[in-house]
């Protein structure tokens, strides 16, 4: 469920108006998060590290109100909650993709990320876009790669407003485990300023673990 966003009560209104009419709207972010903690969290309790950090990531999200906003048109349809939909490995160099139903907490997620796996093994017909949905962040990840940027595939879509988010191949550096991290948003919906609110609160989130 949600709501329409009060557009003439939005301090962005004129940057809403403005980057809602630009041909390609969205901006990329990347930085690294510190997964140190998360990592031997993850080792100590047995716990899958990349269900781990993408939970943390779309409880995130979630928290940013601007990352539930999408387009509805000339409105903005604001989500009371957000999914992941994230690539999966599947066979013959192939991916997958697999949507996550959010949980307050870790366990019930891993359990809905686990069941959902187990779906797509027993589904021979694996690559399921979900283009009727909107209330998810597209999630990938390139653990062969250690980016310090990323450009996404894209249609031509106008109604197209959900953020992707990319998680790449950790690596040392002065004593830390860092993961690169990329965040593609649409500028009509939000500013540098709340993904910057989005990266601090995931590093928190990954200091504290998942319990």
């Amino acid at each position: 469920m949600g709501q329409f966003l009060d557009l003439d009560a939005w301090p962005r209104r004129q940057l809403f108006d403005l980057f809602r009419t630009y041909e390609q709207p969205f901006f990329n972010v990347c930085a690294p998060v510190d997964v140190t903690r998360l990592r031997q969290t993850c080792r100590t309790s047995g716990a899958p590290f990349f269900a781990a950090y993408l939970y943390l990531s779309i409880r995130a999200a979630n928290e940013i109100e601007p990352f539930r906003y999408r387009l509805r048109g000339e409105r903005v349809w604001v989500h009371d909650r957000i999914e992941a939909g994230t690539t999966v490995p599947a066979a013959g160099e192939a991916f997958a993709f697999a949507y996550v139903e959010h949980a307050k907490d870790f366990k019930t997620f891993e359990s809905n990320f686990r069941r959902e796996r187990e779906r797509l093994e027993a589904n021979d017909d694996r690559l399921e876009p979900r283009d009727d949905r909107d209330d998810l962040i597209h999630y990938s990840t390139l653990p062969w790669i250690s980016f310090t940027g990323i450009r996404h595939a894209r249609r031509h879509d106008p109604a197209d407003s959900v953020p992707k988010i990319v998680f790449g191949k950790t690596y040392e550096s002065e004593g830390k485990l860092l993961m690169p991290h990329s965040v593609d948003a649409h500028h009509a919906l939000m500013d540098g300023l709340h993904v910057g609110r989005y990266f601090e609160r995931f590093q928190e989130l990954l200091d504290s673990g998942v319990g």
